[in-house]
């Protein structure tokens, strides 16, 4: 599997654990081709100051977001196995939660794999891209043992 380094830098007690964190990122390289044992990414959890400093900087968005990726791309004539990282702002998580009325340890789980499948490849931009993302997190969440996060929203 990756080697997956976790950052957390808010003491929040509701972040999951770096086990988990590392075990759902984890899951969601387990069903993209050519994802080798030699892979490396980072899970970073902020709160909503650098959540927001981010996204401005790089998405010109005055506000924190739950989660950004930030996919590497290898310099030029140099291949390596850095997929890159995901940042996911611990109070936006929290809120999201709350007011989607889902439970907190599975919208974390949805994050990360959503996150980590962003540094994969897969996009939303258009209705087609956002149904297959949609539906491969439904699955791998599935077998995470969580409801799958779009069930509302086809309801």
């Amino acid at each position: 599997m990756p080697a997956i380094e976790v950052q957390t830098v808010v003491d929040d007690p509701n972040v999951p654990t770096e086990r988990e964190l590392v075990h759902w990122a984890e899951s969601a390289c387990r069903e993209a081709p050519g994802v080798t044992g030699s892979a490396e990414l980072t899970v970073r959890v902020v709160g909503a100051q650098e959540s927001r400093e981010l996204n401005f900087k790089f998405r010109n968005v005055d506000r924190a977001t739950n989660v950004l990726a930030f996919p590497f791309e290898d310099p030029p004539g140099i291949e390596t196995d850095i997929l890159g990282d995901v940042v996911i702002c611990a109070p936006v998580v929290a809120q999201e939660a709350a007011d989607q009325h889902k439970p907190l340890h599975a919208h974390w789980a949805h994050m990360v794999v959503h996150g980590v499948l962003h540094l994969l490849g897969y996009e939303h931009e258009n209705e087609g891209d956002a149904e297959a993302m949609e539906s491969l997190e439904d699955d791998i969440l599935h077998t995470l043992g969580f409801p799958g996060p779009y069930l509302a929203d086809h309801g």
